[in-house]
C-alpha cells in the first residue's frame, strides 16, 4: 500500500494512516499487512528494496493494530505482535533509543535520523515530525508534544492489546511506561492560562505557545482529566483559533505564520492531524464538536471536488475555500500539493464519513458490538458492514430502523441497546 507520493519510498506515518480506512474492507483490501514493511525491515533487519522515509516518524502503530483488531477479531495476530515477535514493543524502545547516530542496514531519508529522548521529552525536527514546514520550528530546540504523546498512546494500546494476548508481563509493563508519561506531559506540557499542551523550550521549560492539532496528541492518548479536556475544546476550536468555516487548520488561525492559502503546514487542513483530533475528542464524550467538524470537512473536501478542477481528493486543503492547499510564489498562488491523493485524504470520504457523519462511531468484533450516534434526520444508513464474522447492513428511515444480518450482535442507537437476531430486525425509535 503505496501514499501515492514516491514510487520507492514508504513512510511510517502515511501507512498507519491509511490502515485506518482500510479496516472496513480488512478481506478486500487488508491494509494492516502494509505495516509488515517496517517491522520486518526495522526490527528483523529484513532488508528492503524501499527506502524507509524517516525511521523517527510518529511511532502510534499500536493505536492502529488495536482500531485494525476491533474490526477484525483476529487475536492469533495480536498473539504474533506482542508475545511472539514483540514488535510494537521493539518499536516503543526504538523511539527512545534513537539518535543523531543511528544507522541502518536499508536506505533511509537523506535527512537522516533526528529524535532524541532527554528524559522529559523529545527532540526531534519537522520532517521527522510529519509536519515539515510548521510554525512550530520557531522556538527549536524544543521537545515536542506529539513525539512524548504518541508513545504516551503507543504505551496504552500495548498493554491494553497485551491484555488480549494474555501476556501479563507486558500488560503491567507497559501500563506503568504509560503512566509515567501521562504524568510527564501533565507536568511539563499542560499550559494553566489557556487550557491547552504546547510544546517546550529545552532550556528553560517554557510553552512556546505555537497551537497547531499536535496539541491534541495528548487527548487521543487519554492524558488529560475531564476538565482540562473541556478546557481544551473551549480554546482550540474557537474560530481564530484551530476552529472555523474550516476546522483543524494545521496552525492557529491568529499564528503569525498562518497562510490563508495554506502553504503546507502552515494553515492548510489535513487530514491524518484533523483525524486524530476528531478521534480525541470522541476518547471524552465530545461528539456533537466531533461530527460537526468531521461533517465540515467532507462538505470542504466534497466542494473542492466538484468546483475546483482537477476533480480529485487533494494531499491538503485551502483553509478557507474549497480548493487544494497552495502558496505564494512571487505575485502568483502555485498548488504545492499532490492530485489524485487518497493516501491519507480518504480519511474523509470514508472514515470520517461512517463514523461521524452517518455517526457509526464504534465497531467492535470481539464484543459483537456497533454503537451508532443517530445524529441525522434524513434516510442514511450503512450497507454490508463487516466486523469479525458479522456482515450486516443498519437503515434508519423515518423513525424506524431496519437491520437485516447475518449473525447476532448488539446495536447501541444513542446509547440504547437493541439485541440484533439473525435475519431481518425492525426497530421503531418512536416507542423506545
Amino acid at each position: 500500500m503505496d501514499e501515492g507520493f514516491r514510487d520507492e519510498v514508504i513512510w511510517i506515518w502515511d501507512s498507519e494512516f491509511m490502515v485506518m480506512f482500510c479496516k472496513y474492507a480488512p478481506k478486500l483490501f487488508p491494509g494492516i499487512e502494509t505495516l509488515d514493511n517496517f517491522y520486518y525491515t526495522l526490527h528483523e533487519n529484513a532488508g528492503s528494496p524501499l527506502s524507509v522515509w524517516h525511521p523517527d516518524n510518529p511511532p502510534f502503530f499500536a493505536w492502529v493494530e488495536n482500531d485494525y483488531y476491533k474490526f477484525t477479531a483476529d487475536t492469533p495476530h495480536i498473539r504474533e505482535l506482542i508475545t511472539k515477535k514483540r514488535f510494537l514493543q521493539k518499536h516503543f524502545e526504538l523511539f527512545n533509543t534513537m539518535n543523531h547516530d543511528s544507522s541502518f542496514p536499508f536506505p533511509i531519508s537523506n535527512d537522516g535520523v533526528r529524535i532524541q529522548y532527554k528524559g522529559i521529552g523529545y527532540e526531534w525536527q519537522s520532517w521527522q515530525s510529519g509536519m515539515d514546514n510548521t510554525p512550530r520550528k520557531r522556538a527549536m530546540p524544543m521537545f515536542w508534544i506529539d513525539a512524548i504523546s504518541q508513545q504516551a498512546l503507543s504505551a496504552l494500546y500495548i498493554f491494553r492489546l497485551a491484555k488480549v494476548a494474555g501476556d501479563t508481563a507486558t500488560e503491567q509493563e507497559f501500563q506503568a511506561k504509560y503512566q509515567d508519561l501521562k504524568e510527564k506531559v501533565n507536568k511539563y506540557y499542560w499550559d494553566d492560562k489557556d487550557g491547552c499542551y504546547y510544546d517546550i523550550r529545552e532550556g528553560d521549560l517554557t510553552k512556546t505557545h505555537v497551537l497547531t492539532p499536535a496539541s491534541f496528541w495528548p487527548m487521543l492518548a487519554e492524558i488529560p482529566s475531564q476538565e482540562q479536556a473541556e478546557a481544551m475544546i473551549r480554546f482550540a476550536l474557537q474560530d481564530n483559533k484551530l476552529g472555523g468555516v474550516v476546522p483543524w487548520v494545521s496552525v492557529s488561525r491568529d499564528d503569525s505564520d498562518f497562510d490563508p492559502d495554506g502553504n503546507y503546514w502552515k494553515g492548510s487542513m489535513w487530514l491524518p492531524t484533523a483525524y486524530m483530533s476528531i478521534k480525541a475528542l470522541e476518547k471524552y464524550g465530545f461528539y456533537e464538536e466531533a461530527n460537526q467538524t468531521a461533517e465540515a470537512i467532507v462538505e470542504h473536501q466534497w466542494q473542492t471536488f466538484s468546483h475546483y478542477d482537477p476533480h480529485t481528493i487533494w494531499e491538503c486543503y485551502n483553509p478557507n475555500k474549497p480548493e487544494p492547499a497552495s502558496k505564494k510564489e512571487g505575485t502568483k498562488n502555485v498548488k504545492a500539493v499532490k492530485a489524485d491523493f487518497c493516501g491519507w485524504s480518504a480519511l474523509g470520504p470514508i472514515s470520517l464519513f461512517i463514523e461521524n457523519v452517518i455517526g457509526f462511531y464504534d465497531v467492535d468484533a470481539p464484543t459483537a458490538t456497533v454503537r451508532w450516534n443517530l445524529h441525522q434526520s434524513c434516510r442514511h444508513g450503512i450497507r454490508n458492514l463487516s466486523f469479525g464474522k458479522i456482515n450486516t447492513d443498519i437503515m434508519y428511515d423515518g423513525g424506524r430502523v431496519t437491520v437485516r444480518t447475518n449473525k447476532p450482535y448488539t446495536l447501541f442507537i444513542n446509547g440504547v441497546p437493541h439485541s440484533v437476531r439473525r435475519g431481518k430486525n425492525v426497530i421503531n425509535l418512536q416507542k423506545c
